[in-house]
């Protein structure tokens, strides 16, 4: 019996893995990590020289403000097409891959690379399609996107999808399976990223991965596991990637109004290269994101921060407790009876309007120790936050919409996704 995953937000897609190359240069981490540390991405440069690499077809977000920007997305839309026609890639047909990546500290984090449909995502606050976005997204930051991804030929993802298995029917089972399955590849990260090994599944273990995720969004149990009545299923929530799955929506919406609605399913762009991991994995922890305020009176931006909240005040206190830190002393602004439910939500919401209003940088920040050194240095303002607990993650979603932006990190880090397929998507 062939897999069905007929109705299925997710499914095998035409792979594409890189060949006759360094595997441990080509992979390099998620653009949007170490945004306020240059030197990382120097030293990724410096070590991947002039061998091929996934660092020549995405822009780091440092970039896209840079002076150069548009010839550097030249450069990568280039580069993609040259390294297409110079047969840098092979094609695994109608595939899915197995993950093991083992983190910095040890543990294994298991997932599945396929690809989405974009007509069943909808990053809306309130949207009832089966993949969510789990945080406001911020529209001002989707155009600088679109314009690397508009004419790319290929994508690269860092989106990962995370699944409410909490049986382990999905994923899990696969790890049992890998002496069945074809190894991809089998290598270190640079920069502490780990180690990384990926499987070709079969077809008995794509059929077992389609079974599993019907399962899991058939509605009555659905609603059961989360105490609704009717609800329309959520079978994917966003956990890393919210932006750059958003931008992959934009670009397919933009060929929609260029093409025939009965020739829309043969759009390459309406489907988009994720990993689907568990949001049970032991390996999942979920990591609070600080943030960074650049260019700053550390003293007038809180004060400024206590008159924008009735009753709030240094020190702790009953209410939302932000920590925070600068050159000259750290503490606590308390924030009595807030309307937010979370402290994220509090300080996220003066901050959008403060960084409008004096036209200053901010910067957030997977990391304390980053965080802390960061902030001691004059004219910056850094905030800790603590971290949310992965359980709340979905029924927040469902019953309150997304989560204020960036509330959370799955890991550290050197622990994100690393580029390594790719995908056709012209």
């Amino acid at each position: 019996m062939s897999a069905d995953f007929t109705a299925l937000p997710f499914s095998p897609a035409d792979i594409l893995l890189p060949v006759n190359c360094e595997y441990a240069k080509w992979s390099v981490v998620a653009c949007d990590q170490y945004t306020s540390q240059p030197e990382y991405w120097q030293r990724v440069e410096d070590y991947v020289g002039s061998a091929p690499s996934s660092l020549r077809l995405i822009l780091p977000e440092s970039c896209l403000e840079g002076p150069d920007v548009e010839t550097d997305i030249m450069d990568v839309n280039n580069t993609m097409t040259r390294y297409l026609r110079e047969g840098r890639f092979k094609e695994l047909p109608h595939a899915l891959v197995y993950v093991e990546r083992t983190l910095s500290g040890g543990r294994v984090r298991r997932g599945i690379v396929g690809m989405v449909d974009l007509e069943q995502y909808d990053y809306e606050p309130g949207s009832s399609a089966p993949i969510r976005a789990t945080e406001g997204t911020v529209m001002s930051r989707i155009p600088p996107r679109v314009a690397v991804r508009k004419n790319a030929p290929i994508e690269l993802p860092h989106a990962m999808l995370l699944a409410d298995d909490r049986e382990r029917t999905v994923v899990e089972p696969l790890a049992a399976a890998t002496g069945h399955m074809d190894v991809l590849y089998d290598f270190d990260l640079m920069e502490g990223g780990g180690h990384i090994k990926g499987w070709l599944l079969g077809e008995a273990e794509q059929t077992g991965v389609a079974a599993a995720l019907h399962a899991l969004a058939e509605s009555s149990a659905f609603n059961a596991r989360y105490g609704l009545d009717g609800a329309d299923v959520m079978l994917f929530a966003v956990g890393d990637g919210n932006h750059s799955l958003a931008t992959a929506k934009e670009c397919y919406e933009r060929q929609k109004r260029l093409t025939a609605p009965e020739k829309w399913d043969a759009l390459p762009a309406r489907y988009a290269l994720c990993e689907v991991v568990n949001l049970h994995d032991e390996s999942l922890e979920f990591e609070p994101i600080h943030r960074v305020l650049f260019g700053v009176d550390p003293e007038a931006l809180l004060k400024e921060l206590m008159l924008a909240y009735p009753g709030a005040h240094l020190g702790p206190g009953e209410g939302h407790q932000i920590s925070f830190l600068h050159r000259d002393g750290t503490g606590v602004v308390t924030v009595p009876n807030p309307k937010a439910q979370l402290p994220v939500g509090t300080l996220q919401a003066f901050l959008d309007a403060y960084v409008i209003k004096h036209k200053c940088r901010i910067d957030y920040i997977h990391g304390e120790d980053v965080t802390r050194d960061l902030a001691s240095r004059p004219g910056n303002l850094g905030f800790l936050l603590g971290a949310m607990g992965k359980a709340e993650l979905f029924p927040t979603v469902l019953h309150d919409g997304v989560l204020p932006r960036k509330t959370f990190s799955m890991g550290e880090a050197s622990d994100k996704r690393f580029y390594l397929e790719a995908r056709k998507i012209r």
